[in-house]
């Protein structure tokens, strides 16, 4: 295709993405092996002693083995060519499981406050010490994990959303510490299901994150940080030769994966090419919009066209018949 906007095809890998090494593949897998063996360990142990806190801090670990293996999933899938079915790869995924991962989050809590209001109704005895061991065990299980994640390159996405998740879980650790120790000194077994409220509500704000993320994406929302009404305003006032923007749509494919469509007319014809430029440029620097499809819109016609027709006639004469 002649034309100025051809250098997008080979911008369609999306390389302005973080880099996903082995390293940070081999980081991830083996945080999730470590974090799920616990949570396995976590629910016998709940199980064991009787503890809901146990077992609401088993369920946060449930976010955080989910929240790797999507990390996971993601950097192996991404990896895998577009094809014709699928132009834009398998990038989706890592937004499909993560919406699906925000919905089993909440039936999670709604059953831990279903079971904590069971045992305000009718206290069950806590075993403190078997409790307290796994509780330790597990905070100790957090803190190793993050530091796994958190050595070297944390910057991608995934990995900083894993860590975040991790760090989270090393509250719910700490809850379940705090519980054993008062049940065992003081024999106040409430606060067993009062602070398995306490992590589920964690849980619940994550999920919820993570739910409202996922759903803005797969409706095809625009970014916080480039909406329609924020590009047009900054071209407008930083493109020279810029008349008018329209038609703006914009989207992400996957979290920092942004795209754009519009149309902009320039006040002179004979600055078109100089002004898409521009505006790809502005683009990119200013919003982190890599693949852009800008059409024009000429100054002495109604219809619109894009610069590849543009560049083809070699004259600005879209649309005339020769």
């Amino acid at each position: 295709m002649a034309h100025s906007h051809s250098h997008d095809h080979h911008d369609h890998d999306h390389s302005h993405a973080p880099t996903v090494t082995a390293g940070n593949e081999r980081k991830v897998l083996l945080s999730f092996f470590l974090i799920f063996s616990f949570m396995i360990v976590e629910v016998a142990g709940g199980l064991i002693s009787g503890s809901l806190a146990l077992l609401a801090d088993a369920g946060h670990m449930l976010t955080d083995a989910v929240a790797l293996a999507l990390a996971y999933a993601a950097f192996r899938f991404g990896r895998r060519a577009a094809d014709a079915k699928r132009t834009f790869g398998y990038l989706r995924f890592e937004v499909i499981a993560g919406f699906v991962n925000a919905v089993t989050l909440f039936a999670i809590v709604l059953w831990i406050i279903y079971e904590a209001w069971q045992r305000f109704q009718a206290p069950h005895a806590v075993l403190a010490g078997p409790m307290l061991g796994v509780a330790v065990v597990g905070l100790l299980v957090n803190v190793v994990v993050f530091w796994i994640l958190t050595r070297g390159d944390s910057e991608h996405v995934n990995i900083k959303g894993a860590a975040l998740h991790v760090l989270g879980d090393l509250l719910g650790s700490v809850g379940a510490i705090v519980a054993a120790v008062v049940i065992y000194f003081t024999g106040w077994t409430p606060i067993d299901p009062i602070l398995s409220v306490v992590v589920s509500l964690l849980i619940l704000r994550s999920a919820w994150k993570l739910l409202a993320k996922s759903l803005h994406i797969l409706l095809e929302g625009a970014p916080d940080n480039a909406t329609p009404e924020l590009i047009e305003r900054h071209l407008t006032e930083s493109v020279p030769g810029l008349a008018t923007v329209s038609h703006i749509h914009v989207w992400s494919i996957t979290s920092g994966r942004i795209l754009a469509t519009m149309h902009v007319q320039p006040e002179s014809d004979a600055d078109a090419r100089t002004v898409v430029r521009s505006v790809e440029q502005e683009l990119k620097s200013r919003f982190e919009i890599e693949h852009a499809t800008v059409a024009l819109d000429w100054s002495d016609e109604d219809e619109s066209c894009s610069l590849s027709q543009a560049s083809a006639d070699g004259h600005g004469s879209c649309g005339h018949k020769h």
